[in-house]
């Protein structure tokens, strides 16, 4: 195998190698058993009890083309997500189910507003994730594996809870949250309906990324950066509607595109979830490609688990046999996304050097190659 090639055993390859996971919803994570059984203690109806059957129903349902049509899955994960039990279950097995993958640190981020149905309060909410988080690394270390998992909180923009969501974001700063985020329907409910919130956290020098550019286009993404201060982008992959290749092999961009590109904002691509929303054909077609060769910040990421039936090493390895990608690229995305986590700089530099270990995956990772 030559350095860059793809090994004859990509799947295990692609394990092995310690990741870094930014854009991982915990409603969108959940294994299906799970689901079964909170769903049987709350008193609440499935499409099917059978673990397997559910699998494929959520991966199904959240194929069909639509934003919309995808983000009604989740109604049957928050519907076992009201209680601090299942809460902290839910989050205690997605660090398990993470560090099975090989991710080493994850940003796990939900809204805490859809968690209170049954009567917690938004911190007992947070309190309940975070007691889950803690208690996985800790079994994961126990296994031999060291994962570091914190939150993002994210307010739904087509509610009006962001200011409260970004009080209680920076009122755990110091106990594991890290970043604020709005989610949800971006066609009728931009960042400007927020302005307020992200003004309060860009004045606690708090970072905020935005779900933008999956299901919104470019005024989405502009917003995004001009109103709402992001410093990542969540999916941003309409970007490439700015992007033009040329037949010289250069590429010409648009004023937002080089807003983006030259301010090194990095995008939380997902390619699969991508797929089942129509915000692209294929792998092979998607536009992470362009965009990483046309040199902006690309991180690979899951989005939803449960309905894309996914892991992070499958999404990568989707772009190595489909799309063209080699061993180097995904180590490069990896280093990206270490990069660029909502961590101190000395952590993240750390991070950095465990991807690049000589020992990480050997044939892949150069040490000294990558910038920190």
């Amino acid at each position: 195998m030559t350095h860059g090639d793809a090994p004859q055993d990509l799947d295990a390859a692609l394990v092995a190698l310690p990741k870094v996971l930014l854009h991982d919803h915990l409603d969108g994570g959940l294994r299906p058993a799970t689901v079964v059984e909170l769903a049987a203690a709350a008193g609440h109806g499935l499409p099917t009890t059978d673990p397997g059957a559910l699998g494929a129903w959520f991966v199904g349902s959240a194929g069909s083309g639509s934003l919309p049509r995808y983000l009604e899955t989740f109604a049957h994960t928050l519907a076992v997500m009201q209680t601090a039990d299942g809460l902290r279950r839910v989050a205690r097995e997605a660090v398990l189910d993470l560090a099975a993958d090989g991710v080493v640190y994850a940003e796990e981020r939900y809204a805490p507003e859809q968690h209170q149905e049954r009567g917690l309060t938004l911190q007992q909410v947070v309190d309940a994730v975070r007691a889950g988080l803690a208690e996985g690394q800790e079994q994961a270390r126990d296994a031999g594996h060291e994962i570091r998992v914190v939150q993002v909180l994210s307010a739904m923009r087509q509610a009006d809870r962001s200011g409260e969501v970004a009080a209680l974001a920076l009122a755990n700063r110091d106990a594991g949250v890290v970043g604020f985020d709005i989610a949800g329907p971006e066609e009728g409910f931009p960042p400007s309906r927020h302005a307020g919130a992200f003004r309060v956290v860009r004045d606690a020098s708090f970072p905020a990324t935005v779900h933008a550019g999956e299901d919104g286009g470019l005024d989405s993404v502009a917003e995004a950066l001009h109103v709402a201060g992001a410093v990542r982008l969540g999916h941003g992959v309409r970007i490439a509607d700015d992007v033009h290749a040329e037949p010289d092999g250069t590429w010409r961009l648009g004023v937002l595109a080089h807003w983006v590109r030259d301010r090194r904002v990095p995008l939380e691509v997902c390619p699969s979830s991508n797929l089942q929303t129509g915000a692209a054909a294929s792998v092979a077609e998607h536009p992470v490609t362009l965009l990483r060769r046309a040199g902006f910040e690309v991180t690979v990421n899951t989005d939803n688990r449960l309905q894309s039936g996914t892991s992070l090493s499958r999404e990568l390895g989707l772009l190595v046999r489909e799309a063209g990608w080699t061993l180097d690229d995904v180590v490069d995305v990896t280093v990206t996304a270490a990069r660029h986590a909502f961590l101190h700089d000395d952590e993240r530099r750390a991070l950095v050097d465990r991807i690049v270990s000589p020992a990480a995956v050997p044939g892949t990772a150069r040490p000294g190659r990558h910038r920190a």
